[in-house]
């Protein structure tokens, strides 16, 4: 099948699912479980560029593992956390912006505001995956491949002890209005996005083996570092946790931001 017939295939299921979750969004007045789709969404994209291959081989098989394992074990987490906590504060933040200030309707502003803006952004952070699915062929699996799973699977990892840790924590009602500083979080006050990060460079890494058009498919991850670093992840929780957390400002001088390193000494 030609390549961009299978990438539109694949983009116009997730348009389809992604009017399928608005509907529901507007039922349940609610729309923050999509960052339960975000990760079940890239594990779907990966698994139905692999279906559409008549013979895959193992780098293809890799590709799609790590993707459906990083997606389904991060979605259910996620999707599990929604049920329990209810609606994000940042979700009700930005739906509340625009029905109040700017006008909207529910039904308007979880389109436009969530829902159409996580199709293409989505669909581009996943497309080392899907072009490294896509492209693999026979191709065996090289050393480049291996160093880049090892760096995913390292990345899952951090992630799922990272959030782990954090659950545990947060399960004990004298930790309510603290600070989880041990663990991972000794190291780095956001283990998950670190996690995350690693975890899709390692994806592109391996996917890299297929050749250009999988190198160009860089701005992924570059997408998701920024995301992750300067824009809706690490800096927005932040903002959030300095107001609602009194420890939180002498954790963020003691703690990396992003990448582990030994705490700072007081």
């Amino acid at each position: 099948m030609n390549l961009l017939t299978a990438l539109g295939l694949n983009f116009g299921l997730l348009v389809a699912i992604m009017v399928i979750l608005w509907i529901i969004s507007i039922r349940i007045r609610d729309v923050s479980f999509v960052d339960a789709f975000w990760a079940y969404g890239m594990a779907i994209m990966a698994s139905t560029s692999f279906i559409q291959l008549n013979n895959p081989g193992a780098l293809a098989y890799l590709i799609w593992t790590l993707t459906a394992f990083w997606g389904i074990r991060l979605g259910t987490h996620l999707f599990l956390r929604w049920r329990k906590e209810g609606m994000d504060p940042r979700y009700k933040r930005i739906m509340g912006k625009a029905i109040d200030k700017q006008g909207m309707s529910f039904a308007k502003a979880a389109l436009l505001k969530i829902w159409m803006l996580q199709i293409p952004l989505l669909f581009i952070v996943c497309l080392p995956a899907q072009l490294g699915i896509l492209l693999a062929d026979s191709n065996p699996i090289g050393p480049v491949a291996i160093i880049g799973a090892l760096i995913a699977l390292l990345g899952i990892a951090f992630e799922t002890i990272g959030d782990m840790q954090l659950k545990a924590f947060r399960a004990k009602p004298e930790n309510k209005g603290k600070v989880l500083d041990s663990g991972l979080w000794k190291y780095t006050r956001h283990p998950n996005y670190f996690g995350d990060f690693c975890t899709w460079w390692g994806i592109w890494l391996v996917a890299s083996q297929t050749g250009w058009p999988v190198w160009i498919a860089a701005v992924g991850p570059l997408f998701l570092s920024f995301t992750l670093m300067k824009w809706s992840g690490a800096p927005l929780l932040e903002k959030s946790l300095r107001k609602n957390r009194p420890d939180y400002a002498d954790y963020i001088q003691r703690t990396s931001g992003f990448f582990p390193m030994p705490p700072k000494k007081n």
